[in-house]
């Protein structure tokens, strides 16, 4: 299971709800998290927003990177590429990147999204293959998910037990992606204790994974609506993501004072 611990960070930051938009971030943010087993550090990842243009216009360019470390990176070695090109204003995607070797395991893939005709264009780098599938509307990929949610949760108005869906495309499928509000909570970080919001994304239970609502997400209860902490029950035990460091977040980082 070990090779599902990068991609399964970058899954788990893919939801949305839907609410009146609101500006979380910018360019020149940066988040890095630990995932672990326990006290056993698996390896780390980092998001990253950049500016770029892309067929002549500027974008959000979102890069995620995930490597193993330590006894894992000489015994079975991880390197995860996930990007995404977002508009700036509405927060949808043009471009979704996943380049990843997990123990040579390997996949190497561009997908070039068009809004216009609900398409995406599959180019499958590794086996030099290129092929169109129909979309949805108001559709998000993996990494770009998290950042539209970030731009349009309403912490305001959130009730417990809400249920919300938003339409994802990955690799070369269309699914919902169910999230459920669970309330607030305090949590202590290495950066002090925050105030977060709870969430639950349900997932199809599988090989992976113990059963449908085996994840849990905590995001900040605040402007930023950062990614503090994720963890996971799957077969093999318990995975569990924390935030490391930052920097460039748009809004003030806010911990509570007891």
């Amino acid at each position: 299971m070990t090779k599902k611990i990068t991609p399964i960070l970058f899954m788990l930051l893919s939801f949305s709800l839907w609410a009146q938009e609101h500006r979380a971030f910018d360019t020149g943010e940066w988040f890095k998290f630990r995932i672990h087993y326990g006290m056993f550090t698996a390896s780390y990842a980092t998001l990253e927003v950049k500016d770029d243009i892309l067929n002549n216009m500027p974008v959000h360019h979102v890069v995620g990177i995930g490597k193993s470390s330590g006894l894992l990176n000489i015994f079975f070695k991880v390197e995860d590429y996930y990007e995404t090109y977002i508009d700036k204003a509405i927060v949808k995607p043009y471009r979704f990147v996943r380049k990843i070797n997990e123990g040579g395991h390997t996949k190497d893939i561009v997908v070039d999204f068009n809004h216009q005709n609900n398409t995406a264009l599959v180019f499958d780098k590794k086996r030099d293959t290129k092929k169109s599938y129909p979309t949805v509307a108001n559709f998000q990929d993996m990494v770009s998910s998290f950042y539209y949610l970030r731009n349009s949760i309403d912490i305001d108005n959130l009730k417990a037990g809400e249920e919300h869906v938003i339409n994802m495309f990955f690799d070369n499928e269309n699914y919902p992606f169910k999230l459920k509000f669970l309330g607030r909570e305090v949590i202590k970080t290495k950066m002090g204790k925050i105030a977060c919001l709870k969430f639950r994304p349900y997932v199809q239970a599988d090989r992976v994974f113990k059963e449908e609502e085996s994840m849990t997400v905590w995001i900040s209860d605040d402007d930023n609506r950062m990614p503090v902490k994720i963890k996971a029950d799957i077969l093999v035990g318990s995975i569990q993501a924390d935030l490391d460091a930052f920097k460039g977040l748009k809004h003030p980082f806010k911990v509570v004072i007891d």
